[in-house]
């Protein structure tokens, strides 16, 4: 059976083995292998065949074009418990007290009930796993993995990561059957998942890759088709680096140049507020970063355990960072009725809160915001600041979409910025981490994995231990610290490349603004839709009403109901989206996340076919 439950024609996620990653940046695990393994347990349920009805596909044929199997409906013996054979709907739990439908159903099967669920795509692999190895082990006399489900590290099983998980592994599915002929009510499918700009058709910057061409072949230093300014600031990286080769480590921290460099831009940016290149570390992106400083702040046990505020919606990468260092998660939500507006009050509740059974010590904040799309006003960044202070709360700055505004009237400010102007105390014990990265922007190199974390107010024996933390990663990429040096120190007025990277980075950074614009606009028009305006960064956030006979056959399948819409959504027009359930919201809402990068030309009649879809949906379900 390929897509589907066998006997609804209901989508069901496979399980996916998810990896860490921000934005689009990291590689997914890939689809798991089907495991099928003989049982030494009593025979299943009975088993009777059913008439094939699918709510979607051609009758009585896979996904991948073969006859399909006949479908089986599961007829309870007298000795199965029912409870074997229950699907209840998953739901995620926060410090906060506040829970949301999980992408992934909870299900605690029973030996037998695994052997009846071997149909089920990516259950049945982990189901029949856990039920039968035991079984195996003593039918062959074969020793025990030392490493299984049961005996590996039950934080990293904890770990979810909606932006690589079952939607994009069914996407993977279904692009390959297009491309072995099985045929779809589509002919592309549409990753409008994940920031990725150049695998959505952006193209790179001139400039940027001319400078890592060269670099990484230092022969075309000779070639007359390159500008004289990019051969400058490629012999001055070379001379920067070990044995004047890319080829080689860094020191951990990243190549000094560069860090100077990235300090000079800082300076510039914040109206010459000054930054010192020791206090600014290079990294794989800007997520590994993130995690780095995480690492430093988790600490205790039980009450005393470490939380961190994190916003809602938030971007996956913190909540699996969290769950994969066993820390607390404490969850903040930002106001949709007011275009995802920070209240802190908000933020006061939600510390209250956690304060009964942990510690917390960090406050997230994302801004531009992502995947919610909202820009922050100075005042509200003030009155975050002061927050912190007085509560005593480590702040990180996520602040990768800063050259990502578009709406008329909004406008960056960074949080060493704003805390150095607002002077003492703030400026002088606040202490501060605020990251940045190549992937996003107007650059959109997400596969280079540059990226730098600046800290501000940080004790000196820490920031000895964050060194030495670095240095167990021996250094990020140094191609990535290379494009970060080029985005932080790019052509000057004078120089022979300026014209041509102005003119591309005003057209990417246009263009995004045009597209934002356009989602907001289609969607609003869309009964049933609802949407924000994107201020900034690279995705939209709109609310779908879903009707209960629709959010009734999720649960009956436990599955979240956004993620069971996105998942019919993908299966009947190619369009992959990812559940609002998967970045977490307020009980009872929808949503799903788009990324606005699909070239216009193909932005239009995607969100006009997700708009018809959704009312075709609602009427089928109404």
């Amino acid at each position: 059976m390929e897509g589907g439950w066998e006997g609804t024609g209901d989508p069901l996620p496979t399980s996916p083995r998810r990896v860490r990653g921000r934005g689009g940046a990291d590689q997914a695990a890939g689809a798991e292998t089907q495991a099928r393994r003989p049982s030494a347990r009593p025979g299943p349920p009975a088993l009777s065949a059913a008439p094939s009805h699918l709510e979607r596909g051609q009758p009585g044929v896979s996904a991948r074009g073969r006859p399909r199997r006949p479908t089986l409906a599961v007829r309870r013996p007298a000795h199965t418990p029912r409870s074997a054979l229950a699907l209840p709907r998953g739901r995620g739990r926060s410090a906060s007290g506040s829970s949301w439908p999980s992408p992934r159903a909870s299900l605690i099967p029973t030996s037998e009930s695994c052997r009846v669920l071997t149909f089920l795509p990516g259950l049945s692999r982990v189901m029949a796993l856990r039920a039968g190895d035991h079984s195996q082990v003593a039918m062959n006399g074969l020793k025990e993995k030392v490493l299984t489900l049961d005996t590996m590290n039950p934080c990293v099983r904890r770990v979810e990561y909606a932006v690589r998980g079952p939607i994009v592994l069914r996407a993977l599915e279904l692009e390959q059957e297009l491309r072995q002929g099985v045929k779809k009510p589509f002919t592309e499918v549409i990753r409008a998942n994940i920031g990725d700009a150049q695998a959505m058709g952006q193209k790179p910057i001139t400039f940027l890759r001319q400078v890592l061409a060269l670099c990484v072949h230092p022969d075309l230093l000779n070639s007359p088709d390159f500008p004289e300014d990019a051969k400058r600031k490629a012999e001055r990286i070379l001379q920067a680096c070990g044995g004047h080769s890319l080829g080689a480590y860094s020191v951990s921290s990243g190549i000094q140049l560069i860090r100077e460099d990235v300090a000079s831009y800082i300076e510039r940016r914040d109206g010459g507020i000054p930054a010192d290149p020791n206090n600014i570390y290079l990294s794989t992106g800007a997520s590994d970063a993130i995690l780095t400083v995480l690492k430093l702040l988790v600490a205790g046990e039980g009450p005393t355990r470490t939380g961190v505020l994190i916003p809602i919606p938030q971007y996956p990468l913190y909540s699996a960072a969290l769950a994969e260092l066993n820390a607390v998660q404490v969850d903040y939500y930002l106001d949709e009725e007011r275009a995802w507006a920070l209240d802190v009050a908000e933020l006061r509740r939600a510390l209250c809160q956690a304060r009964d059974h942990c510690c917390p010590r960090a406050l997230c904040i994302i801004n531009p915001g992502n995947p919610t799309g909202q820009v922050q006003a100075r005042e509200c960044i003030e009155a975050v600041i002061r927050f912190a202070f007085e509560e005593r709360l480590f702040l990180m700055a996520d602040e990768v979409y800063q050259d990502n505004v578009y709406a008329e009237g909004s406008q960056f400010h960074s949080f060493k910025k704003v805390l150095t102007e607002m002077g003492p105390p703030y400026a002088t014990q606040q202490e501060l981490a605020s990251f940045h990265s190549v992937s996003k922007g107007y650059m959109g190199e997400c596969g280079f994995r540059g990226g730098y974390v600046e800290v501000v107010n940080l004790d000196a024996a820490v920031q000895q231990q964050m060194q030495k933390l670095l240095s167990v990663r021996l250094c990020p990429p140094v191609p990535g610290q290379v494009l970060l040096s080029m985005v932080v120190s790019p052509p000057a007025p004078s120089d022979p490349s300026f014209a041509q990277f102005q003119a591309e980075r005003q057209a990417v950074l246009a263009e995004l603004a045009a597209k934002a614009k356009l989602t907001e606009q289609v969607f609003n028009e869309a009964p049933g839709i609802r949407c924000n305006p994107v201020q900034g960064a690279m995705y939209s956030f709109p609310r779908v009403q879903l009707p209960p006979r629709a959010v009734q056959r999720a649960q009956e399948l436990g599955l979240a109901p956004d993620m069971f819409f996105c998942m019919r959504l993908l299966e009947e027009t190619g369009i992959c989206v990812v559940p609002g359930s998967g970045f977490g919201q307020r009980e009872g809402t929808y949503h799903f996340r788009m990324t606005i990068l699909p070239p216009m030309e193909k932005l239009r009649p995607l969100l006009e076919k997700l708009s018809q879809f959704h009312a075709k949906f609602t009427r089928e379900y109404s």
